[in-house]
């Protein structure tokens, strides 16, 4: 709840914020200065924000045009200030940017953090930036004025678990010294054991190394009496300098600054195009998944500069959404330094920019794949999701991201393309085969693949939610079909089964006669009429007694759950239900129907049958009482009970 004391105000950090602090407090990062890199990131981004604005309206930097950021070391109240003159924030954005995280998945994201508190590749994925300022200080103050407001804020914290906000004219005359005419000063209280970075050469060094890209001066003034402020970094666009000049690390700590995450880039793409278009782009894969890969918005996170000027990071038309996992700038010479965000969507030259990038980092990728496959399976096991979803959704590029995707397969561990599952088809084998789950571990174990393991067919296992689209879509890869296992159908007399393996004896076992099978599933059909679309002898069965299948032409029952669990999808098709011959549990039960004839106790363990195929599908039962009762009967008779 939030309290207010005259015009103070003091506000409850939202809940993961507060878990956030906690972490980040306790030192998560083993390399605390990286506190500097991330409040001069803000800053630099707070200035390009209002370079952008003033386009609009040039009155916003009228009174202060030489856009910086400043940094003083104060050794005697043990302070850093880092102050900017960029855009500023106003009160509710200082609530909603320093008190919130407005992202989706951050409680699960936050498990999974203090679960491993020294994985800083995990923070990484969720980028702190502000909060990375509570690793080196007890107490933070942010005072801010928005560009063409008059009234500016103070936000202040200790970090443990609330903050206050109040206008800067209702603080005390010592507080309302950090007041900036526009944009915004954090005040760094420190801790004691941080006193390393009161130093002047301490913080110059940090600067150099991990902001001297920034393409604004970064001016450090020093404790020492009548020390002026001096600018450290270069003040030079990264991206406009040659490659040869541009070492890895800053090329490194250029993907930081502008992806805001803290691994290595996987990929670097630095070009500049000349010709009827002109424009520079340095363009970054991640090494690691981004926290919000899977945010319902799919944006991208690529900025764009008109002549080293930023506009945007939010230019829908640059990138496709399946690419949005890609980091990093592109700066054009051709369009008006003026445009909108609006007239981004349709325009010409974004549209030709875009095309030539897919173009480029595709390349790239195939360079990848071809050369070095360890790493590229890395890269796929990342972001091969979002690649499927090009697959999908891209007419232009499908065949080109076909030849990239890779999959897994019921034949080994390690990813493979099409290609190569293609090229080790069996004799006689027409199709290729898939399965759909929700997990590798789920859909290696289905009863669905026993006949194809028995012959020696490989199947792919394909457990990302996008496989039930683009499959589809597809349909067939270099003229074979993709054929799901877990439809009707399925027909594999034409292949040859492979030599018997130990414990294959069940393939050999011998069947229960027609007759009896007949009887059995007249039994089954007419218990089950209700529940199931038909009920057939099985082929594609060895060990397991019976299985679910959709019948041929009928949703995948993968994607039908999918679409039950996330759209409220109605049960669709009911589903087919196949009885294996060769199984013990099977021939008996076709014996005893043959031997007495129909009875509850079969009736029973029909349906026992029934929910058995249902739980290895992990389909909620629709009866379970009923379900344990008859499974109570059961044992009690397998026991010697009475029954």
């Amino acid at each position: 709840m939030t309290k207010t004391s005259a015009t103070t105000e003091t506000r409850p950090f939202e809940a993961e914020v507060g878990r956030l602090l906690k972490i980040v407090a306790n030192s998560l990062y083993s390399d605390r200065e990286i506190f500097l890199r991330e409040l001069l990131s803000n800053a630099s981004d707070a200035c390009d924000r209002l370079r952008y604005a003033s386009l609009t309206d040039a009155g916003l930097l009228a009174d202060d045009p030489d856009l910086k950021v400043t940094v003083v070391i104060d050794k005697k109240a043990k302070t850093i200030t880092i102050t900017d003159n960029g855009i500023g924030m106003d009160h509710d954005e200082l609530v909603s940017e320093l008190g919130t995280i407005a992202r989706s998945g951050t409680s699960a994201f936050m498990d999974k953090l203090e679960g491993d508190d020294k994985d800083m590749a995990l923070i990484g994925q969720f980028g702190v930036g502000f909060y990375s300022a509570f690793m080196v200080a007890d107490k933070v103050a942010v005072t801010s004025r928005k560009a063409g407001d008059s009234q500016a804020w103070r936000w202040e914290s200790d970090g443990e678990g609330s903050y206050t906000v109040a206008p800067v004219e209702e603080q005390s005359e010592e507080q309302s010294e950090d007041a900036v005419a526009r944009g915004t000063a954090v005040i760094l209280h420190m801790r004691k054991d941080a006193k390393e970075f009161l130093e002047t050469q301490r913080l110059a060094h940090i600067i150099k190394t991990y902001s001297d890209h920034i393409a604004l001066p970064i001016q450090l003034r020093g404790p020492e009496k009548d020390a002026k402020s001096e600018t450290v970094n270069a003040a030079q666009a990264l991206w406009t300098r040659a490659k040869k000049d541009i070492s890895p690390e800053q090329y490194t700590e250029f993907y930081h600054h502008s992806g805001h995450l803290f691994d290595a880039p996987w990929l670097t793409i630095h070009n500049r195009v000349e010709g009827k278009i002109e424009y520079t782009n340095l363009l970054f894969v991640p090494s690691t998944k981004p926290f919000d890969l899977f945010q319902p918005d799919r944006k991208t996170h690529v900025k764009l500069y008109v002549k080293r000027v930023f506009i945007t990071d939010d230019c829908e038309g640059l990138l496709p959404a399946w690419l949005r996992f890609m980091r990093g700038i592109v700066d054009s010479e051709d369009m008006p330094l003026n445009i909108s965000r609006e007239m981004l969507q349709n325009n010409p030259v974004v549209a030709k920019i875009r095309g030539a990038l897919i173009k480029r980092i595709l390349g790239e990728l195939e360079k990848k794949a071809k050369k070095d496959p360890e790493a590229y399976a890395v890269f796929w096991d990342n972001f091969g999701a979002l690649m499927k979803e090009g697959i999908y959704e891209s007419d232009e590029y499908r065949e080109r991201l076909l030849e990239l995707c890779r999959v897994r397969g019921t034949a080994g561990e390690s990813l493979l393309a099409l290609g190569d599952y293609v090229e080790r088809m069996k004799d006689g084998q027409d199709a290729i085969y898939y399965i759909t789950g929700d997990s590798l571990e789920g859909v290696s174990r289905s009863p669905q693949l026993e006949a194809f393991r028995a012959k020696g067919v490989e199947v792919l296992l394909l457990c990302d939610p996008v496989d039930e689209f683009w499959l589809p879509q597809v349909a067939t890869y270099r003229d074979k079909p993709f054929k799901s296992v877990t439809q009707g159908g399925i027909d594999l007399s034409a292949i040859a089964r492979d030599e018997k393996t130990d414990g294959d004896e069940s393939a050999d076992a011998e069947a229960a006669p027609d007759d009896e099978m007949d009887k059995l599933i007249a039994l089954f059909k007419l218990t089950l009429e209700d529940e199931v679309k038909d009920v057939r002898v099985s082929s594609r069965l060895t060990d397991s007694p019976c299985c679910l299948i959709a019948d041929e032409g009928d949703m995948d029952m993968h994607l039908a759950r999918l679409m039950k669990q996330h759209q409220g999808f109605a049960a669709g098709a009911k589903r087919v239900f196949e009885v294996n011959p060769k199984h013990p549990l099977v021939k008996t039960l076709a014996q005893r129907i043959a031997k007495d004839g129909a009875g509850d106790d079969l009736a029973d363990a029909v349906w026992l049958l029934l929910d058995q195929a249902r739980i290895v599908e992990g389909e909620q039962l629709p009866d379970q009482a009923a379900f344990a009762k008859r499974l109570s009967k059961f044992i009690e008779m397998g026991l010697g009970g009475s029954g």
